[in-house]
């Protein structure tokens, strides 16, 4: 079955080493059935949480502030798994990333008892240094308060240019992220000429080994198998 992933970008840099990872990440989900949509924050015209306490009253539109954030409230109620996506700024997430998240406080005041959607989630994050240790408190207190579960962090230092990450094994990390954790769907990843080698294994398979005959059809079938003819 097929999940819907939000990522909340909190990098000010659209290209920058951050994204490189979630653009990898994107790219593993959606080749296995998986819908996301991302969110660049820094493009957004997103307001600080005025602690009113006066959200909730419109499920559609929770917030008393009427902005950019309004794109992001349906898209997170609907959502499966969140990725917080951000770099490391004075040993935590970006000012960005915080901003929106704190905003997500409305959809909470939807519920009499202020509990917010279970969610699945995924940290990733891009820095210079290596003191990751403040954020992963944060995080890991976060999703306890939350009640989500967290299904995977990709922390990659040593990167500061935009393109530093070019050539690191977060990369790759981030998009074998998805394959690890998030269901498969069937995907038709047999090409017409590969069909067509199945269509005749099958036929020299006895019908009368038929537990048999489904067993090797079903392994030939199996998603993993990105069979190229």
């Amino acid at each position: 079955m097929s999940k819907k992933i939000i990522i909340l970008n909190g990098s000010p840099r659209k290209t920058g080493n951050t994204t490189a990872l979630t653009t990898e990440f994107k790219k593993g989900a959606e080749e296995t059935g998986n819908t996301v949509t991302e969110f660049f924050l820094d493009g957004m015209n997103i307001n600080g949480c005025k602690g009113c306490f006066g959200g909730g009253k419109n499920p559609d539109s929770p917030c008393v502030q009427k902005d950019d954030m309004d794109k992001i409230y349906p898209v997170y109620k609907e959502a499966d798994i969140v990725v917080l996506a951000t770099p490391l700024y004075y040993w935590t997430i970006s000012g960005q990333l915080k901003t929106a998240f704190d905003r997500l406080f409305a959809v909470a005041e939807c519920d009499p008892n202020y509990r917010n959607p279970k969610k699945e989630s995924v940290l990733i994050m891009a820095a210079e240094g290596y003191g990751f240790e403040e954020t992963l408190y944060w995080y890991e207190h976060l999703e306890k308060h939350l009640g989500w579960k967290s299904i995977g962090k990709v922390l990659c230092s040593g990167v500061m240019a935009m393109g530093d990450i070019v050539g690191k094994p977060e990369l790759q990390e981030a998009y074998n992220l998805e394959h690890h954790t998030l269901p498969k769907t069937f995907q038709p990843y047999l090409i017409p000429s590969a069909l067509v080698v199945l269509q005749e294994i099958s036929s020299l398979i006895p019908e009368g080994v038929c537990e048999q005959r489904s067993y090797i059809i079903s392994l030939l079938l199996m998603p993993n198998w990105r069979t190229k003819i």
